[in-house]
């Protein structure tokens, strides 16, 4: 015995001893500093933070300490929260461990059919086209009244015109996307149809692999990286006839809209940001310098941007979107969809993209019964009473100009309604489950983290741009404090929050909330597709936007209903009148022309939800 108080090997010191053994650390001092620790109520410091990284056989600076402490103390209450859910012995991890990709096969979906629209004859100028549907872009092509090449020629030039004032492009696809529009165009004179996508020029965002060009993950650490060869999402757009014009900006791996060049920037206010982290994809699918967009969502990187940007986006459910040649954030969270300015547009562009490749192991073939017809009568649809019953809550520390636009963002939200209610929807209130969600947000960092192990443990997180405490160099460090049994516990009630979200939607074909509530961390931890559309404009002029949410694997239901408001509503039918041409409109404003490094993209957001925490939760939509 070292005293007469406490024996060396007693039960407790024992575990913990037995713990430290098998991470080689049993035989140093440090088991007796932790357990004594462990026998009085501490306050987190920084000394405890360095002990704890050089347990990890890590080492940081004492600036990276101080920016870590809080964050750390907000991981300590979280656990607490997280223990206070009772977790029978029969409730498993919410993972998945799956060693080898279903192979493709048929999928057993009926053929996609699309609206047969008229779109008119063909203007006098073709980039009076920009800011067309893909509906409309494709029936041009497809009745040759409009090249595909032409159509590219016309995107390549707006994107280099108006990219100085967005900075929402990393790389031109020039030589390539020339290339496919000429064989599109040829295929079209032989005959040769591929689908609506046809000649459809798009852009990707810029952490899917594209073979023979950069894939930098707007990170600087990873500037001239490249993959060789093409993510799936572009493979299967290929084959489809859609044309890669644009690598589009993300937010440094997936963070923000700040990247190593620049912060993109909004195209209804450029003096504000786009939102992230699919910034590029959202602000040049609204600024019509693409037909369409692919983006990435963890933990609401379609949704934000999107609503920012006034686009429509959809995140399909978990697993039916191949993820392979995409940069991994979060493995049991990263989703792909389309960014598009209709509803339709992003069936047709899900349409094309979804299904197993025989690469990404979390996928499986389902079926979309896409009916752009379809009317919403008859559909149940869920409404989250307590959010549109009550007046929104705010931080203190929200300024008026940010109080008023969630004031009015939550009054449109009503106004929707009252259209769904008009459109013949069955409405019924819905309360989402009771479960500490918002503690469950360290899941994404603790894979996040992992992801970028090397980044970390190598320094190299130091060129990345943004270097705050709302950013991932200090993200990835706090994780290295979240010990492995609170990541197994956090998904357990994990487990427990996807029960309940499949209770609440037994009954429902969707429910609809506000496009950046509580429920969007929720709904992306339990996998379930998002629509989010445009449903009218602040008196700032910012669009704001509403999310309607679908059962797992119930994309279509839920696009269907977006539509169908979409239709009634006809918020999409606006754009940015800056980009829609004239000898002023890619002037950048003053104060804007040096926007390298940019500092920050974590600014509040004007729509954000109450912070969850002090530390972590800034807007919910950047991951």
């Amino acid at each position: 015995m070292r005293d007469g108080r406490d024996a060396p090997y007693s039960p407790g010191r024992r575990r913990l001893t037995t713990l430290l053994a098998g991470m080689g650390v049993a035989h140093t001092a440090l088991p007796e500093t932790l357990w004594g620790l462990s026998r009085q109520p501490v306050e987190v410091g920084d000394a405890q933070i360095a002990e704890a990284a050089r347990l990890a056989g890590l080492e940081f600076t004492p600036e990276e300490r101080a920016l870590m402490l809080e964050g750390v103390r907000e991981l300590r209450r979280q656990y607490a929260r997280i223990r206070e859910v009772p977790l029978g012995n029969d409730v498993p991890p919410a993972l998945r461990f799956e060693t080898l990709a279903r192979p493709p096969g048929p999928v057993p979906s009926p053929p996609l059919r699309a609206s047969r629209v008229d779109p008119g004859p063909v203007p006098g100028s073709l980039e009076e086209l920009a800011f067309r549907p893909v509906t409309h872009l494709s029936e041009l092509v497809r009745t040759r009244q409009v090249g595909a090449l032409e159509l590219t020629r016309m995107y390549l030039e707006r994107l280099k015109r108006f990219d100085p004032l967005l900075h929402c492009v990393i790389t031109l696809t020039e030589e390539r996307a020339l290339a496919q529009a000429r064989r599109a165009d040829d295929e079209l004179a032989k005959g040769i149809y591929r689908g609506p996508l046809h000649g459809i020029p798009w852009g990707a965002k810029d952490l899917l692999a594209t073979r023979g060009y950069r894939t930098t993950w707007g990170a600087k650490p990873f500037e001239g990286q490249v993959v060789d060869e093409d993510a799936t999402v572009v493979r299967k757009l290929d084959e489809a006839g859609a044309v890669l014009v644009a690598k589009l900006s993300v937010g440094a791996l997936a963070w923000g809209d700040v990247w190593f060049g620049a912060k993109t920037r909004n195209p209804w206010n450029p003096e504000l940001g786009s939102s992230g982290s699919s910034a590029g994809p959202a602000a040049a699918t609204a600024a019509g310098l693409v037909g369409f967009s692919v983006g990435s969502e963890t933990w609401g990187s379609i949704v934000s941007p999107s609503v920012t940007c006034g686009a429509t986006g959809l995140r399909p459910s978990f697993g039916r979107v191949s993820r392979h040649g995409a940069m991994a954030l979060a493995w049991s969270m990263d989703k792909l969809g389309p960014i598009c300015r209709s509803v339709e547009d992003c069936a047709l562009v899900y349409d094309a993209i979804r299904g197993a490749d025989g690469r990404d192991a979390t996928v499986e073939d389902g079926r979309f019964d896409w009916d752009p017809g379809a009317e919403p009568r008859g559909l149940r649809v869920g409404v989250l009473a307590s959010v549109f019953d009550t007046e929104p809550e705010l931080p203190e520390d929200f300024d008026e100009t940010a109080r008023r636009s969630a004031v009015e963002q939550r009054q449109l939200d009503r106004e929707a309604l009252e259209v769904l209610r008009d459109l013949g929807a069955e409405l019924e209130p819905i309360d989402l489950p009771d479960l500490p969600v918002s503690a469950l947000s360290f899941i994404l960092d603790a894979e996040a983290a992992a992801a970028f192990d090397d980044l970390t443990r190598s320094g190299r997180d130091d060129l990345l741009v943004r270097q705050v405490e709302r950013a991932w160099p200090n993200a990835f460090r706090q994780a290295r404090l979240i010990p492995a049994v609170e990541y197994i516990q956090a998904n357990r009630v994990r487990t427990l929050l996807m029960r309940e979200m499949e209770r609440v939607m037994r009954d429902l074909d969707a429910f609809v909330g506000p496009a950046l509530g509580d429920d969007l961390l929720l709904t992306n931890l339990t996998g379930h597709p998002a629509v989010v559309v445009p449903n009218g404009f602040r008196s700032s002029g910012l669009p704001g936007g509403m999310s309607f949410t679908g059962r797992l694997h119930g994309e279509a239901a839920a696009l269907a209903l977006a539509r169908a408001y979409e239709r009634a509503a006809g918020w999409n039918e606006r754009h940015p009148e800056r980009f829609r041409g004239g000898e002023n409109a890619s002037r950048v404003p003053p104060g804007l022309e040096d926007d390298q490094n940019a500092p920050s993209s974590r600014a509040k957001l004007p729509l954000a939800p109450p912070s969850r925490s002090p530390s972590r939760s800034a807007p919910p939509a950047n991951r």
